[in-house]
């Protein structure tokens, strides 16, 4: 009976070992399948695609996260990006900002995400943002979640001194073209007594003229010189030559200065700076942060808080600065999660609101993953890309913080307007994935000639030669 009872134990035993290894190896077997189809592995430069990654667990809580932050330095980011990809080893999501979204969009690096565009539809995708990531061939690869149409701020006190008016309408009108901005630029020097300069610096419209050209820097392999460059290199030399502007240099500290009024000259004098050119994310990001009274290096305080006495208007030609995209890797293994990740972030109604409007707090994001520390958040108030939403939003935006800040402005509505003279303007279809190379290549010699220590043939040469070195099979002439 013991042998009969032992007997039966073994072959239970037995049984069950073969079960457990059946059952082992079919989860071991759907493990892998779960672990290939549900790792979802995400890279970027910030940590704006980490928040998207941690509301989309919130909704898909069987995913798991691989998310990796590089830094954009001296172009990080880039090269241990397109490392990956040369090498078939890559993420599956993957974070473009707008200066080399176009050159990874152009190349054969990211799969086609082409059927997504019916979603992009249904929310009235600004047209700008999807072109970005449309290669040559009409072939979508990547969207963005952002819209970031370039305007100017102002100073009101400073238009009302000059101009009788700090009404955005009026001031519009005395700005809308750039013929019309350099004439306000001299009504501004003269009854400031050069006090006051137009612009920090000539790099701040420089997006203007690049967004507005009739053709490409390249047709047929050849490098094309539009005349809105030319007419960049004569308002370059006007503004430097007649002194307004500051003659700073963009994101420098003497930059950030005129926005809190703790400029000086080099003889100590306070200086004011009327305008700004900068996109939607510049009101959050750059231009509210700076417009505060700082402490110098010996702990005095500098400047005033400037704070509600700002404006904002299209300007004098609507251009587009910045903005991040999300692809997907041709070679990546998880291609339809990837695809469900962009379209949630990119192409969905409740994200794009949920991160317009701020919803997405650190104590939001810490009850989905508590490991995502105490930092992780998106303020509200950034742009987004959809039309529909943003004409949802824009009621709820006129009380917003920024609003205050802009003098009791809607920032959403003149944003929303700026975008609109965007997509109408068709200013991104010259867009290529050399424009920043070839735009570096151009800063150096237009400040030579602004400054008046070469000619504009001069200049114009060391432009070409600069492009030369850096695209070698490009033709110049």
């Amino acid at each position: 009976m013991r042998k009969i009872i032992a007997l039966i134990t073994i072959v239970i035993m037995v049984v069950g070992l073969l079960s457990g290894c059946g059952q082992n190896s079919q989860t071991g077997q759907s493990g892998s399948v779960q672990s290939k189809e549900k790792v979802l592995k995400i890279w970027s430069f910030t940590n704006e695609a980490k928040v998207f990654a941690t509301a989309f667990k919130e909704k898909h809580p069987d995913v798991k996260i691989e998310f990796t932050m590089i830094p954009m330095t001296e172009g990080e980011y880039q090269l241990k990006l397109k490392s990956a990809l040369q090498s078939g080893d890559v993420p599956d999501v993957v974070a473009l900002e707008a200066s080399f979204v176009r050159s990874f969009v152009e190349s054969n690096y990211l799969a086609d995400i082409s059927d997504l565009l019916p979603e992009a539809k249904k929310l009235e995708t600004y047209q700008f943002t999807i072109d970005m990531g449309t290669d040559q061939n009409g072939v979508i690869k990547a969207y963005s979640y952002q819209a970031t149409p370039g305007v100017m701020y102002y100073r009101r006190s400073l238009a009302k001194l000059y101009f009788g008016t700090d009404d955005p309408a009026k001031i519009q009108e005395l700005m809308s073209n750039i013929d019309k901005f350099a004439e306000a630029a001299k009504i501004v020097k003269e009854k400031s007594n050069g006090n006051t300069y137009m612009v920090a610096s000539t790099a701040d419209f420089g997006n203007l003229f690049f967004a507005n050209r009739s053709q490409p820097w390249i047709v047929n392999n050849k490098l094309v010189i539009d005349p809105q460059i030319d007419k960049l290199f004569d308002i370059a030399k006007l503004f430097r030559q007649n002194g307004y502007e500051a003659q700073t240099q963009q994101w420098s500290e003497s930059w950030f200065a005129g926005m809190n009024d703790s400029l000086v000259d080099a003889k100590g004098n306070p200086k004011q700076v009327f305008a700004y050119f900068l996109p939607t994310w510049g009101l959050s990001y750059v231009l509210q942060p700076n417009a505060v009274a700082k402490q110098n290096k010996e702990g005095k305080t500098v400047g005033h808080d400037t704070s509600g006495d700002w404006a904002l208007i299209p300007g004098p030609l609507p251009y587009q600065w910045g903005g991040t995209w999300f692809g997907v890797p041709k070679d990546s293994k998880n291609i339809e999660l990837a695809k469900e990740f962009i379209k949630f972030a990119t192409l969905n109604e409740e994200t794009l609101k949920n991160w317009a409007l701020g919803v997405y707090t650190n104590e939001y994001l810490k009850k989905i993953d508590p490991s995502v520390g105490n930092d992780l958040k998106q303020p509200a108030g950034d742009f987004v890309s959809s039309k529909k939403v943003v004409e949802e939003l824009i009621p709820q935006m006129k009380d917003a913080p920024a609003s205050k800040f802009v003098g009791g402005q809607n920032p959403y509505e003149v944003f929303a307007e700026a975008a609109k003279r965007i997509d109408l303007a068709n200013t991104l279809k010259n867009i290529q994935g050399t424009d920043d190379v070839i735009q570096r290549a151009l800063w150096d010699p237009l400040d030579a000639y602004a400054s008046g220590k070469v000619s504009k043939e001069e200049a114009v040469k060391q432009f070409k030669d600069n492009v030369k070195n850096a695209l070698p099979n490009v033709q110049v002439n």
